[in-house]
């Protein structure tokens, strides 16, 4: 009866191994290749699976993974797992030498983001899979930036990690893996050349900063133009209408003195019609007594000369004539 148990128990312990080895759950974006005798059988997705222990075996593969040491620093380390991780990845690259078009040597730090979509090409097609990528990743970045100058890998970035992302994506899709996105982090020149940029920078805003001025200056000196020549302008037409108004005012009083000296002489014309006087006569006299009047203006000046008309008996042949008249 001992011997009986002791099979027994033995049986159980066999049977819950067997069924602990069968039974594999797989967490949701994991996978497992499984091999039966050393070739490719299934791949087993999220969920319980059920295999034949002994017989199908999971095959491991290389994952890449960045840890911190003792010291604090970034290592990265290799390690071989049985479960595939189909989530998108991220792989941060060493800082790496590039030599730009212009033979400028500059440091550049890459990352890149892709995702395994077959597990079994992943295993089967190449036998490191992060280490590849990271390979292809470095040689197709210096292939790149080989053929770009230094401005351009500066001003670029865009550009350079879609051209990247194209070429990665062609390359690893016979790996079953999508690359996603590239991105450089930093590009680190050496440091005189920064220096060197440095004062190119310094002296293109310096240059622009003159352009800048002289522009202002050159549109404040057209506006300043602009509005003296407005200015002048309306000056122009002021002064053309002020001359304007004055004519008119002096034709208007002109034409107001000939209009009451019309209407004197026809009414000395109509005082003299009943009489025999000349009304000519008398706008004479008239005149000559204003004349008169303006000549012997008193003055301060005590040698002043006065001159009297040649036809002073006209004068006093109209002044007669005003007599006549007056008398009439």
């Amino acid at each position: 009866m001992e011997g009986f148990s002791f099979i027994s128990i033995a049986l159980l312990l066999l049977s819950m191994v067997v069924v602990i080895r069968g039974l594999r759950i797989v967490k949701q974006s994991e996978a497992l290749v499984i091999e039966r005798l050393g070739r490719y059988r299934t791949t087993m997705t999220a969920g319980i699976n059920i295999l034949i222990p002994f017989v199908d075996r999971p095959r491991a593969s290389v994952w890449r993974y960045a840890k911190e040491d003792a010291m604090g620093e970034r290592v990265v380390a290799y390690k071989m797992l049985e479960r595939i991780d189909m989530r998108e990845t991220v792989f941060d690259f060493p800082r790496q030498s590039v030599i730009t078009r212009d033979n400028v040597v500059t440091e550049i730090n890459a990352l890149i983001y892709f995702q395994i979509t077959d597990p079994v090409k992943s295993v089967y097609e190449i036998s490191n899979l992060p280490n590849a990528i990271e390979k292809l990743t470095q040689t197709t970045l210096r292939n790149v930036l080989g053929e770009l100058d230094l401005d351009e890998c500066l001003s670029s970035r865009d550009t350079i990690n879609t051209k990247l992302r194209a070429i990665l994506d062609e390359a690893t899709n016979k790996w079953g893996v999508k690359v996603n996105r590239v991105e450089l982090q930093d590009i680190n020149p050496p440091q005189d050349i920064k220096e060197a940029m440095e004062k190119q920078m310094r002296a293109e805003r310096s240059r622009r900063a003159q352009i800048i001025e002289a522009e202002g200056t050159k549109t404040a000196a057209i506006l300043q133009a602009e509005g003296q020549k407005g200015a002048d302008i309306n000056q122009a037409e002021g002064e053309r209408q002020a001359a304007i108004l004055q004519a008119e005012g002096q034709a208007n009083a002109r034409l107001q003195v000939a209009e009451a000296e019309a209407k004197a002489i026809r009414m000395v014309a109509e005082a003299v019609s009943t009489t025999k006087a000349d009304p000519t006569q008398y706008l004479i006299a008239v005149r000559y007594v204003e004349a008169l009047e303006k000549m012997m203006e008193t003055s301060n000046d005590k040698s002043r000369v006065v001159f009297m008309p040649y036809e002073a008996s006209g004068m006093m042949g109209s002044v007669g004539s005003i007599k006549e008249l007056l008398k009439d």
